[in-house]
């Protein structure tokens, strides 16, 4: 097939299936997505190959796997969405008219303290856009940036590997804390965590993530054993929930609570949090630029997080130790992944 006659012949229609399926990893998730039907998911990606002569996805079992030239087609496929969002953003903007639309990922631990004022700001300078804000895993916002359906994200610096063809600007770091409500047994901190903390049920960050790892090492500090029972949950409400309600101790990063511990709902333990740090930043494609709604709004993020920094009396080199010292900890985590099977533990939230 000549390359001109394939340029003229691929539709944007095929390039949103394909990414879908990408992004999603099979058919039936990348058809919900799109609000269309399987059968048209499949037929239009099955066009897609037809008309470029490759195969663009193994199917099997375990869902649609991208093949070396799906992988190799992913990043274009993703500017060209992108460049034609970035357009009718731009004729949105002159017209005044339409509403421009923007799809970003925020970090559930994070969004909680810094999407109001980020979204206060922006509204001055454009207050008709549609704003669509995605909570998720810090891997799966890293995974819809890729596949071009978010046009940035607010997480956490991940792996090396996770961030081929990513770029990370540090915003602030944040500890986790360890808290509990108002009241508990063990907020005075007089008896040893040790003794007591088998008594409550404990919450901690899914296995896997970057706060996890963090979370664990306060409980080395600690010198608790490991635990026998505990819940895993990514969702700031349902911890809050288990806090407050059922006597939980809650391993949660710091910005997450900052309304509870300012109102005396929660109170943190008296925990060393030195080395639990995780820079939090902005997190955008290396292969694509903003569009001016985008921008707007990520010039909005970097203020309210410079006046964050101001406002705790932190800076932003702050976190280059701490950076150095989580991605030690993932190496560390890494190694010990490769050398012992997972733990089992109950699943309160599946954010993966």
């Amino acid at each position: 097939m000549q390359r001109s006659l394939a340029d003229s012949r691929v539709k944007f229609r095929h390039l949103q299936c394909f990414l879908a399926v990408a992004q999603f990893g099979g058919v039936q998730k990348a058809a919900e997505s799109l609000s269309i039907t399987q059968p048209a998911v499949s037929k239009t990606v099955a066009e897609l190959e037809d008309i470029l002569g490759v195969r663009l996805f193994e199917r099997g079992r375990h869902g649609a796997v991208p093949t070396r030239e799906g992988l190799l087609f992913m990043p274009h496929a993703s500017a060209c969405v992108s460049a034609l969002r970035q357009g009718v953003d731009l004729l949105a903007r002159a017209e005044g008219e339409a509403a421009a639309t923007l799809d970003i990922g925020v970090l559930p631990t994070v969004a909680t303290s810094l999407v109001p004022p980020v979204l206060r700001l922006f509204a001055e300078q454009w207050p008709n856009a549609i704003v669509r804000l995605k909570t998720a895993s810090n891997t799966e916002l890293l995974e819809r940036l890729k596949a071009g359906t978010i046009e940035f994200a607010v997480g956490r610096l991940a792996d090396p590997e996770r961030m081929v063809g990513l770029t990370f600007e540090q915003l602030f770091s944040e500890p986790l804390v360890a808290v509990v409500r108002a009241g508990h047994a063990m907020a005075s901190g007089a008896a040893s965590p040790t003794t007591q903390l088998h008594r409550f049920p404990v919450v901690v960050p899914p296995y896997g993530t970057l706060i996890r790892q963090s979370a664990e090492s306060l409980l080395r500090a600690w010198a608790v054993p490991p635990l026998s029972s505990f819940v895993e949950v990514l969702s700031v409400s349902v911890g809050r929930a288990l806090a407050l309600e059922n006597d939980a101790v809650w391993f949660v990063p710091r910005s997450a609570i900052e309304y509870e511990l300012a109102h005396g709902l929660l109170v943190p333990l008296p925990l060393p949090v030195a080395g639990t740090e995780e820079p939090v930043g902005l997190i955008l494609r290396s292969d694509t630029q903003p569009t001016p709604v985008g921008r707007a709004l990520i010039d909005a993020v970097r203020k309210v997080a410079r006046e964050r920094l101001a406002r705790n009396g932190t800076t932003g080199t702050a976190g280059t130790a701490a950076t150095a010292r989580s991605q030690e900890r993932r190496g560390k985590t890494a190694a010990r992944k490769s050398a012992k099977p997972r733990r089992s533990a109950k699943n309160a939230q599946a954010p993966r």
